[in-house]
């Protein structure tokens, strides 16, 4: 593998874009045929065995304000969330989101491929590479499950005693089953031990950057280029023949903005995720055709999709306090002695808390009847119309976090007290809302028009609000409660009979729920306008769908209108999927290598 930048020559296949899925494809193609010369531009930098990518409780790191690992989406202000402008953050270095995210494995039920209805894309044809793909540490002879993968999955470095509070209060108070595994594709409502995308042995991230490209460094035809952003491709006849671009400003900023061409005898393949994937499609002259005219852009194709079905999940984080004796991440992250012992550890054994993330439980919860009848009606059209007859299909995942997690859109940390805290996590898995990503030119130098559509569709914050309170509930009866961060809350009423406060212990397990006012859900409803963010799992904006239904490419990822060009990550997915969707990311990418290889005659080890 070439890591360095010789004078750019002609490639087969050059990448624009070096993230997760495009590692699992260009990575695949060069471990098939070794003699393919394969390219990857990647606008971050590399990500090599460095601490802050490959030491997994470093990763909060990432989403620091001064971080260069990620790009910053900076949202329209929308009505819907206060007047705020929602950030998305993204993947920005070799690897992408792989190398940055929270390593939190869930995958989504068989259905949800199957829902896509795209020949070649159904559930039974994808879970021999969704096993392809994984080493399942955790349990041996699990039927849908792999166990020589390229991807290690197990429970990290630790065990955290906040998780089995979680679920004991979970499988008593909130009445539901628990189970060893709820990522066998179909099981649904169930607590269960959340793995993590951790190396069981070495206590390493296991991300895609070093597990298909940089472990192939004797392989001198694979090429990845960092701190290098594609413009646009280029075309001849309406035929990818390879593509423009420069040093990237924030990587490379005192770097030579002139552009380079590379050039692609055999396919040029988008992988540049769902914002970077769009726009470079439509600096290329693809997409509708008032985008690009206002951008001064000449259509190449009129494809009017490119850009839209943005999705995501909604996600929001509530700070509590934790007892003195709990485990948590709060005591690594400010640096204190334990800090050191702990990576004197895992130096030597792989262990302790440097290979934890912070989250050990979870349920992917489906109401019952009786939440169904506490929810606001709002909810009940969706609920009849997508999830009640799909009883695979969870309408959020409800875990903690032994450590406070700080929201994006309202960070508390500096008047946290240094002390031990707990966060209660709440992601909604199939918003209706969606918004869009497209090029734009402006006076304040933004190239990107985003819209998130977070929570435009009124049935979204139902589960949320929702899901505020039962999680509330469940960890007022955890061992470790000891009260409520009020920062980090609704502002109750004065006098309300849910105002927060810290407790010198949990409540009983039978004790009676809080009952809220007409007042107190105003105060929660503006409280999660507030906060309501990211999930950092955007997809959508070049769908897989067929051309008059706002398609961008076809079954076999080709984008419409033009030869030799094709997407391959997050963004061609049609539909939302309910996952953590780094899974999503590497199986596309696993498809994506098997229709390559198929169209160029190689063969699939």
């Amino acid at each position: 593998m070439v890591m360095s930048q010789p004078i750019p020559s002609e490639f087969d296949i050059v990448f624009a874009g070096g993230g997760a899925t495009a590692c699992v494809v260009a990575g695949r193609l060069a471990a098939y045929d070794p003699s393919l010369r394969i390219l990857i531009l990647e606008a971050g930098q590399h990500t090599l065995n460095k601490p802050i990518h490959v030491q997994p409780y470093q990763y909060p790191l990432n989403q620091a304000p001064t971080s260069t690992t990620v790009t910053f989406h900076i949202g329209n202000p929308s009505p819907r969330l206060n007047g705020r402008a929602p950030i998305v953050p993204s993947g920005r270095c070799v690897g992408g989101g792989s190398c940055v995210n929270y390593m939190a494995y869930t995958r989504a039920p068989a259905s949800d491929y199957d829902d896509w209805a795209v020949d070649g894309w159904e559930s039974e044809k994808l879970i021999p590479l969704m096993k392809k793909l994984e080493t399942y540490e955790v349990q041996p002879s699990r039927p849908t499950h792999g166990y020589d993968g390229p991807i290690k999955v197990s429970s990290g470095g630790c065990k955290l005693g906040i998780a089995d509070e979680f679920i004991q209060v979970g499988t008593t108070y909130h009445k539901r089953q628990y189970a060893d595994d709820t990522n066998d594709l179909e099981t649904c409502n169930t607590y269960s031990p959340w793995r993590k995308y951790i190396n069981g042995t070495t206590g390493r991230r296991s991300d895609a950057a070093h597990h298909y490209v940089y472990n192939q460094a004797h392989n001198q035809n694979l090429h990845v280029w960092d701190g290098k952003r594609v413009k646009r491709v280029i075309f001849e006849d309406k035929r990818a023949v390879g593509v423009e671009f420069t040093s990237d400003p924030v990587s490379c900023p005192d770097a030579d903005q002139s552009s380079s061409i590379a050039r692609a005898s055999k396919l040029v393949v988008i992988s540049a995720g769902a914002f970077g994937s769009p726009t470079i499609l439509e600096r290329s002259g693809i997409g509708a055709e008032a985008i690009l005219k206002r951008c001064g852009i000449e259509q190449l194709v009129n494809l009017p999709g490119v850009g839209e079905n943005y999705q995501d999940h909604n996600l929001v984080f509530v700070p509590y306090l934790a007892a003195d004796e709990a485990v948590t991440m709060d005591a690594l992250w400010r640096g204190d002695s334990i800090l050191q012992e702990s990576l004197a550890e895992w130096n030597s054994s792989g262990k302790s808390l440097i290979a934890q993330n912070g989250f050990d439980s979870k349920i992917k919860w489906r109401p019952d009847n009786e939440e169904l009848k506490a929810m606001d009606p709002a909810f009940q059209p969706r609920w009849k119309e997508f999830f009640q007859d799909r009883p695979d299909k969870a309408v959020a995942i409800f875990y903690t976090f032994a450590g406070y997690a700080q929201p994006l859109s309202r960070p508390l940390s500096s008047i946290l007290p240094p002390r031990n805290s707990m966060t209660a996590c709440i992601c909604t898995l199939y918003p209706v809302s969606v918004g869009s990503v497209h090029v734009n030119v402006t006076e304040d130098g933004r190239e990107e028009m985003f819209t998130t559509g977070f929570l435009d569709d009124p049935s979204d914050i139902v589960p949320l609000n929702f899901g505020y309170k039962k999680t509330r509930e469940l960890l007022r009866r955890m061992a470790s409660y000891r009260g409520e961060f009020a920062a980090g809350h609704p502002d109750f009423p004065e006098g309300s009979a849910a105002a927060c406060r810290e407790a010198s212990g949990p409540v009983d397990l039978n004790a009676p729920d809080i009952v809220y006012t007409a007042e107190d859900d105003e105060a929660i409803d503006r409280f999660l306008r507030d906060i309501v963010q990211t999930t950092w799992h955007s997809l959508g904006t070049c769908a897989m769908k067929p051309q008059e239904d706002q398609g961008v490419v076809d079954a076999r990822l080709n984008v419409y209108g033009v030869s030799s060009l094709k997407v391959a990550d997050l963004s061609i997915s049609p539909l939302n999927v309910g996952t953590n969707t780094y899974s999503t990311a590497l199986l596309i990418g696993e498809r994506a290598a098997m229709i390559i290889a198929e169209e160029l005659g190689i063969t699939c080890i």
